[in-house]
């Protein structure tokens, strides 16, 4: 059996899951398989995305997606991981997820489109950089003051 894709799903009890497609190349017979997340049991054969996390991915600019597959495909493969997951990408390389308090996000919202992600990749490092898992307005503000010199200093 080939991998032919994974989907993240989140049931009733609120755990998340994995639908795995599978397909045989001799037959050509197809099959779905619920999997608790991260618990693969075998049934994927090779490094794969999941659906989710490809369209995180094709919405990054052109110039920035493969060096993010690039990133996060030798973290996985250095953790001994097969799938690549939509929190997967947003894992810094220190294995912890960064969290986004909402006033941050919203700000993010506002910063222009073919810089977003790049700002959003230096602010989880920088986050992560110091040990902490959580993105701020003022940890905004200090990376906006570092590189462009415009950091308005709020009470």
């Amino acid at each position: 059996m080939h991998t032919e894709g994974v989907e993240e799903r989140t049931y009733e009890d609120g755990l998340p899951q994995w639908f795995v497609r599978s397909e045989c190349r001799g037959c050509g017979l197809k099959v779905g398989v619920d999997l608790p997340a991260g618990q693969m049991g075998g049934l994927i054969d090779r490094l794969t995305w999941t659906d989710e996390a490809l369209h995180r991915l094709d919405r990054m600019p052109p110039y920035l997606a493969p060096l993010v597959r690039e990133e996060v495909e030798q973290d996985v493969r250095a953790r001994g991981e097969r799938v690549v997951a939509y929190d997967t990408l947003l894992r810094p390389r220190t294995g912890e997820r960064i969290v986004w308090d909402p006033e941050a996000e919203r700000r993010l919202d506002n910063v222009p489109a073919p810089v977003r992600a790049m700002a959003r990749v230096e602010l989880e490092r920088t986050a992560a950089e110091r040990g902490s898992a959580r993105i701020t307005v003022s940890l905004m503000e200090e990376v906006k003051a570092k590189y462009f010199g415009m950091g308005a200093q709020k009470a």
